[in-house]
């Protein structure tokens, strides 16, 4: 890459990138907060059926005697059932006599508790019981615009600017954010909602890039794991956010506003100068490189950036020739590189899938919501710790199998936990959210080395496409927990379990000649069959 001949004069992470670096890692805040707000707007309080003598506003509490006597018992969940009530002649000689029905009809309308939540899109739409599977299709149509937002404002970005398409999706991520908190029915919200997802990839997705674009060589891997601390801390601040905010859409005004701060980066945040020579605007980027030098206090030669946009032009005409004679299908045309591909697609299905799905369902888990949902977003800064402490010592293959297996059988362990020992369930589910989040970041790095340079940016895209489907996979995995409650963790733990034997088959890349061509890429990792030489007789 001949752009990184300029760091060498330029430094890889002077005091330039890093104020730039940092500005730009702080709008991942707001995007964590419109990917994990859902959990609290879309928080499921506990129902039960109105009964034919009750008020709408009645409250939820019911005496023992009168909850006996209209309700079924639900034995998987142990509990009276939410969803159906006793059928009966409720009038006072019923009340009297204390003689139910022997069966039960569904409801029609709920009370809901309110001691919680005061309000949540599941309370305002009856998203339960036979309603429940919309909430699941609204989190999965968040992912959905998740992967049309990285299809859409990539594609911008590429022919229009970093700078101008995130400015966009901010302030289309803020309008829409507004908007869904004033939805009166169940499509709008969702549609607005897609629109937030699409938004997170134009504002996070295209900051990221154009910070990592700001950093040389040998500070992308650090710079690529700090800027996930900022998603980390949006993590944190939600449960934050829902804990003080009970009204789901006080709560949605509320995760949107903060994003109308970094509407002023227009002011402070450059063009990817990168960008800017590949579009042959080369006074441009050389205005932006000269202002990094000065803030740097160093000189870059006069010719060194005439030298990098000739090279730029050349690459690019070989890049678009080669482009042209390789696409995805070369990924599963060969043997080697198709079982590699097939398997960074499904660790990254996984992933997706399995981060989000505890994130989404740390209600789920017993005992208190805000403080399971925080202690999920602690667990990831260990992760990625420790993460900084062995990618570049046990390489990355080690560290990919031993996240995923550490995270599945933390999570298969679930099974075998007593009900009454809630604290070593949320023990082993935060264990396997702490190992997966490592993974998550580890898939990123591993991946971008597998695949070889000419299919490399394709291969990423459809790493994150197959991400994406895992992303929306979730809330559903998580609606199992309806039929029985343990069962979304043993899904997640056993998805996670296979997925890390499969990365034993991948080859270690650390340190490695990484390949270039499709021809490198189907020999990498590849054992060469050895040929015993001939024995020569020495008598």
């Amino acid at each position: 890459m001949v752009f990184d001949d300029v760091f060498l004069h330029l430094g890889d992470f002077g005091r330039y990138q890093k104020r730039i670096y940092f500005l730009l890692c702080l709008p991942g805040i707001p995007v964590a907060l419109h990917k994990l707000v859902n959990v609290f707007l879309h928080a499921n309080p506990h129902h039960r059926c109105l009964l034919p003598f009750e008020y709408a506003n009645t409250t939820y509490t019911l005496p023992p005697q009168l909850l006996n006597m209209s309700y079924p018992w639900d034995d998987s969940n142990n509990e009276w059932s939410s969803c159906e009530r006793l059928d009966a002649n409720f009038s006072t000689d019923y009340f009297s006599q204390g003689v139910p029905e022997n069966h039960s009809i569904g409801c029609n309308s709920w009370v809901y508790d309110k001691s919680t939540y005061k309000s949540s899109a599941v309370t305002e739409f009856n998203l339960v019981c036979n309603n429940a599977w919309l909430k699941a299709t609204a989190d999965a149509i968040f992912m959905l615009g998740d992967l049309l937002g990285s299809i859409i404002f990539g594609d911008l970005s590429d022919r229009f600017g970093r700078k101008p398409i995130f400015f966009f999706s901010l302030v289309l991520q803020v309008v829409a954010g507004l908007l869904a908190s004033l939805a009166q029915e169940y499509v709008s919200f969702m549609i607005t909602r897609m629109i937030i997802g699409a938004t997170t990839a134009g504002v996070f997705l295209v900051a990221y890039v154009i910070a990592m674009e700001m950093v040389g060589p040998s500070k992308r891997l650090l710079a690529g794991v700090l800027i996930q601390l900022f998603f980390t801390l949006g993590y944190l601040l939600t449960g934050l956010f829902a804990y003080f905010i009970r009204d789901w859409r006080l709560l949605q005004c509320a995760v949107s506003v903060p994003g109308l701060v970094f509407l002023c980066y227009w002011w402070f945040i450059p063009e990817s100068a990168r960008w800017l020579i590949t579009k042959g605007r080369s006074e441009e980027a050389r205005k932006v490189l000269l202002k990094a030098a000065d803030e740097n206090k160093v000189i870059i030669p006069k010719g060194l950036l005439d030298d990098v946009v000739k090279q730029t032009y050349k690459n690019e005409e070989t890049q678009a020739i080669t482009q042209r004679s390789t696409s995805l299908v070369d990924l599963v045309r060969y043997p080697n590189l198709r079982k590699k591909s097939n398997t960074v697609f499904f660790i990254w299905f996984v992933n997706s899938c399995t981060y989000y799905g505890l994130s989404w369902n740390t209600s789920n888990l017993g005992g208190n919501d805000f403080v399971n949902f925080i202690l999920a977003g602690l667990v990831e800064f260990p992760a990625y710790v420790l993460l900084m402490l062995t990618l570049n010592r046990w390489g990355r293959k080690l560290t990919q199998c031993g996240s995923m297996i550490l995270g599945g059988v933390a999570l298969l362990l679930t099974l075998t936990v007593p009900q009454d020992m809630l604290w070593l369930t949320i023990t082993f589910v935060m264990i396997g959210k702490m190992a997966i989040t490592a993974s998550f970041a580890t898939i990123y790095i591993f991946s971008a080395e597998l695949f070889p340079t000419v299919l490399r940016n394709v291969g990423i895209g459809a790493s994150s496409t197959f991400a994406r489907v895992g992303g929306m996979s979730a809330p559903y995995i998580n609606l199992l927990s309806h039929t029985w409650q343990p069962l979304p963790q043993l899904t997640f733990g056993a998805l996670t379990f296979m997925a890390g034997l499969l990365a034993l088959i991948l080859p270690e890349t650390m340190n490695k000649t990484l390949p270039d061509t499709v021809e490198e890429g189907e020999r990498f990792g590849k054992k060469e069959k050895q040929v015993k030489p001939a024995s020569s007789d020495t008598t």
